[in-house]
């Protein structure tokens, strides 16, 4: 207590607030605590409350899947109507065992006998609904890949890649490559190339909804390549592109166009008859919760919440209990963990979250609970499982690089 005690009552910290609770998992006492009931922000160990909630309800074996579907007759090798990409909130699409996504769809749709679609080709992420962001994530954070939108049809992590490098001589434009270059439809780029030595003057600004990526500025003539990771504006809009690419390298012609369906937007209509032309299944829940606690990856916890979400909404209407009104899946998903945690004894006034990432400034946690928390995962089947998923200090994951040397 009293190392614990000079640290926090250093004058650096004069103006910090602390939530400190340390108990014995053997003999439950109390070894120190420090305002264990204030709320105070719980950043990404609100991760922990989504792992629960996704270990408790959905298991860690289950999977979710991403879909192709045919509405319309296929007659002589031509779809006659819409060939439909369904997200059903798989956020690993695109990475890993997944990379090759789109030419196992493509190919599973030719192993259908068909080469030619005549209609579009329809991203849909309408599986989830309501905001592909969490509630609270603020606008100044929706630039960068960390606040990625939570959509139910994801790829590639929903992130981009912007290469910014000087050009030839001062006063030429710099060069400024977007990878995938569709994943921000609209780029304006003032950002020139200035005298060697120069300070760099990189800008860049996306409007809260807009499509159009803003780059201005300056970078020195010997200066390195810069490169940013940004979050994609229309992820459906990416998979559905990607796809497109896949079928014409497998000499499957799209007669028409990309297009996306979002939610409030409805898809009923030609979803009815559609019939299964192809598949690629998720990882299991466990191996996706998995990666992204070690990276503390917030698109896949956010995700991870909605699938408990879909879950939740699913039984509630099976069992009667549903509420009248509107919910989107996240506050499906919240209602699933308020339930949990009143189970595990936690109360309204000792956490309140308002997503799954722990992004948002409006969550609040005690250290109290935080603890209630943790002593209940200790009793569980997955402890050790969920023990071994996190970053440890100054060895892997998002906490490679701290506490090291301490």
């Amino acid at each position: 207590a009293r190392r614990i005690d000079a640290l926090v009552d250093a004058p650096r910290f004069v103006g910090s607030d602390w939530g400190i609770e340390v108990v014995s998992l053997d003999s439950g006492r109390t070894l120190y605590a420090r305002q264990p009931d204030r709320l105070l922000e719980p950043a990404s160990t609100a991760k922990l409350f989504t792992a629960a909630l996704v270990l408790e309800k959905l298991g860690s074996g289950g999977h979710t899947t991403t879909r192709l579907l045919g509405r319309g007759p296929v007659v002589r090798g031509r779809l006659h109507g819409p060939l439909v990409l369904y997200g059903m909130g798989d956020p690993t699409l695109g990475t890993g065992d997944s990379a090759d996504w789109a030419d196992r769809l493509a190919t599973q749709l030719a192993a259908h006998g068909i080469r030619r679609i005549d209609g579009d080709l329809i991203a849909d992420d309408t599986y989830f609904q309501g905001p592909p962001i969490g509630a609270g994530w603020e606008v100044g954070d929706l630039l960068g890949a960390f606040a990625v939108p939570a959509a139910a049809l994801s790829v590639q992590e929903n992130a981009a890649w912007l290469t910014i490098t000087p050009g030839k001589s001062p006063g030429k434009a710099a060069e400024v490559v977007l990878d995938p270059p569709f994943a921000i439809p609209d780029m304006s780029s003032r950002l020139l190339t200035s005298a060697a030595g120069s300070t760099p003057d990189i800008n860049l600004y996306r409007a809260p909804g807009s499509d159009t990526l803003y780059a201005f500025g300056s970078v020195p003539a010997d200066g390195a390549t810069t490169r940013y990771h940004l979050a994609m504006t229309d992820p459906a809009r990416v998979a559905g592109e990607l796809l497109r690419e896949a079928l014409t390298r497998h000499d499957i012609a799209l007669h028409g166009r990309v297009q996306v369906l979002h939610w409030p937007q409805e898809d009923a209509s030609y979803l009815a008859g559609a019939v299964e032309l192809g598949k690629v299944d998720s990882p299991a829940f466990g191996e996706i919760l998995e990666r992204g606690l070690k990276r503390s990856q917030n698109l896949y916890l956010q995700n991870l919440l909605q699938l408990a979400g879909m879950q939740a909404h699913a039984q509630a209407v099976a069992d009667g209990t549903a509420p009248t009104g509107f919910l989107g899946t996240g506050a499906w998903g919240l209602r699933a963990l308020d339930t949990l945690l009143g189970e595990i004894g936690i109360t309204p006034t000792q956490a309140r979250l308002t997503e799954g990432s722990g992004l948002s400034r409006q969550n609040l946690v005690t250290a109290s609970a935080l603890v209630q928390l943790l002593q209940y995962i200790a009793t569980r089947p997955y402890a050790v499982t969920l023990h071994d998923d996190l970053p440890v200090a100054g060895v892997d994951g998002s906490l490679i690089a701290r506490m090291r040397g301490t």
